[in-house]
């Protein structure tokens, strides 16, 4: 069973992950793990590439400080409301992308039946119109698709994922980086072809497979 130093050193261990791969910069991002009604959460102007387990705050379901120095994570709401919305999830991560980001700016839509790997494990990455970091605009931004999807591309600002711990939520966030920088350098060469609608419901259905397995 997990202990709460453990998720706490997991948290810092996915931090250290994204900076070395430059997911963030400095004090950027946010990475929660909920364990019962309590949450594990990044605390805010810390540089995730150097954060200690200690710095890790614990927090109750709405917002409230239990234990540690600091203040959350200015985008806190965002992951209460996951949370709130989907109670298969235990993890959430928030990162500046680049290529991902830069899908936002130029408009390019990865929801599209591209890449088939994509389809069988993420099914799809919508794009959540923009939203002033830190506002309230942010959460409300997600909630349209937090229900149903598990990587939501945040316009002008990164991505977040979620999932049933914090490596899946950062393998996602992974796969989702990946994904973009192969779009983005195929669209350079011209408009892309997505997967004919009788391939996309065949991986559809080997991703509920997958999922599955995977509980």
């Amino acid at each position: 069973m997990n202990t709460e130093w453990q998720l706490k050193e997991d948290i810092v261990r996915i931090c250290r992950m994204l900076h070395r791969k430059n997911y963030l910069a400095a004090t950027d991002g946010n990475v929660s793990v909920r364990l019962g009604e309590r949450v594990f959460v990044t605390p805010s102007g810390v540089h995730k590439g150097m954060m200690e387990a200690y710095q890790i705050l614990t927090i109750d379901p709405e917002g409230r400080v239990l234990s540690g120095e600091g203040k959350p994570t200015s985008e806190i709401r965002m992951h209460l409301l996951a949370y709130e919305l989907r109670p298969d999830i235990a993890a959430v991560v928030h990162a500046h992308l680049p290529y991902a980001t830069a899908c936002t700016l130029a408009g390019i839509d990865l929801l599209e039946p591209i890449l088939p790997e994509v389809v069988i494990t993420l099914g799809g990455v919508p794009t959540a119109a923009y939203a002033t970091p830190g506002s309230d605009e942010v959460p409300e931004s997600i909630r349209g698709f937090i229900k149903d999807y598990d990587a939501i591309l945040l316009s002008r600002h990164g991505a977040m994922t979620v999932g049933p711990d914090v490596t899946d939520a950062y393998n996602k966030m992974e796969k989702l980086e990946h994904t973009a920088r192969v779009v983005l350098a195929a669209r350079l060469q011209g408009p892309l072809e997505p997967l004919p609608p009788a391939e996309v419901e065949k991986l559809r259905r080997l991703g509920e497979k997958y999922r599955a397995r995977s509980k």
